[in-house]
């Protein structure tokens, strides 16, 4: 069976929060495979660190400027956040975003997509900030 396509309008999307504390509009979802969602943290807010069970993210900052701490196996990196900055959270990688003072919205892939229903799918890490 072919899924049906979706469309979905920013402005309508609900807004939820995140388990680290930002704000999500979940947009559009390709079950199993990948969502996609918009994520915001207002002038100076944190994100609480956290690591994903099951699911990896592409992120693309639309606004503001901010940065984010992730590491992985050993690694640690801290990159700068700012309109047109992309950046991968693999599998395993502890991370944590902030924002400055214009606050901060970013657009995220989820892959595979994001699982409702699995409350421990955000798993609450010792951040840098």
């Amino acid at each position: 069976m072919t899924e049906r396509f979706t469309t979905m309008r920013l402005d309508e999307a609900p807004v939820v929060a995140a388990p680290d504390g930002s704000t999500v509009r979940p947009l559009c979802v390709l079950p199993g495979v990948a969502s996609f969602a918009q994520f915001e943290l207002a002038p100076g807010q944190t994100a609480k660190a956290v690591s994903h069970a099951t699911v990896e993210e592409i992120w693309f900052v639309t606004s503001g400027t901010g940065e984010m701490w992730r590491s992985q196996d050993g690694r640690e990196e801290v990159t700068a956040l700012e309109p047109g900055v992309s950046l991968t959270i693999p599998l395993g990688t502890t991370f944590q975003f902030r924002a400055g003072a214009d606050g901060l919205r970013v657009v995220a892939a989820t892959v595979p997509s994001w699982p409702v229903d699995n409350p421990d799918e955000a798993r609450f890490e010792n951040g840098r900030w």
